[in-house]
Parts: structure tokens; C-alpha cells; sequence
């Protein structure tokens, strides 16, 4: 997403914290931290596995995150959803994900 956005200033990407906190038990927490901050650096941090501070805030955007994931059908992440609506899973290189969302 960084290289796209990067290149590309007629794409943006709208990001939804959706921990999955049966295999990572600290991203519930630290996805409440990052949404707290709107904080990028602390979302990079969060992927270099840095230890992130307790949420700042209360908020229940991360339980409406996760409700919204299960009534979509997302089980795992990055789940991508396209300006279309087609929903795409997994990581894809820059240009291929560029060519989906644009249709080509």
C-alpha cells in the first residue's frame, strides 16, 4: 500500500484495524492504541512487533471493526475490499493490486 500510494495519488486506501487476536492476544489492545493515536508510526510499530503503550481512549470502533469483519465473512487479514465491492485476501505485489483496483 505504501509503494501505491507513493506512486499513485489518484488511489487511496481506507484502513479498518481488524485484530485477530486468536494467534496475536496482544491486537486487540494494540489496535485501540493505533486507532487512539490515528497514528501510522504506531501501526508500523505494531508490524515490527514493537510493544505499543494501552490505549489512550475509550472507543468500540475495533468491536464494530470486528463485527462488520464477521458479518462480511473476513477470517483473516489483509482483506481487501475494491471500489467494485470484490473482496481480495492476502498480499499482493503493487502492480497486480493496482491493475485490480483499477479494473484493468
Amino acid at each position: 500500500m505504501k509503494k501505491i500510494v507513493k506512486e499513485r495519488d489518484d488511489i487511496a486506501f481506507y484502513l479498518k484495524m481488524y485484530p485477530l487476536t486468536s494467534i496475536h492476544p496482544k491486537a486487540y489492545n494494540n489496535a485501540k492504541t493505533i486507532v487512539c493515536e490515528k497514528s501510522i508510526k504506531l501501526l508500523e510499530d505494531a508490524y515490527a512487533k514493537k510493544t505499543l503503550p494501552a490505549p489512550s481512549c475509550k472507543t468500540d470502533v475495533i468491536d464494530k471493526n470486528i463485527a462488520l469483519a464477521k458479518k462480511l465473512g473476513i477470517r483473516g487479514t489483509p482483506a481487501i475490499i475494491l471500489p467494485d465491492g470484490r473482496m481480495i485476501s492476502g498480499n499482493k505485489k503493487a502492480e497486480n493490486l493496482i491493475k485490480l483496483i483499477l479494473g484493468k
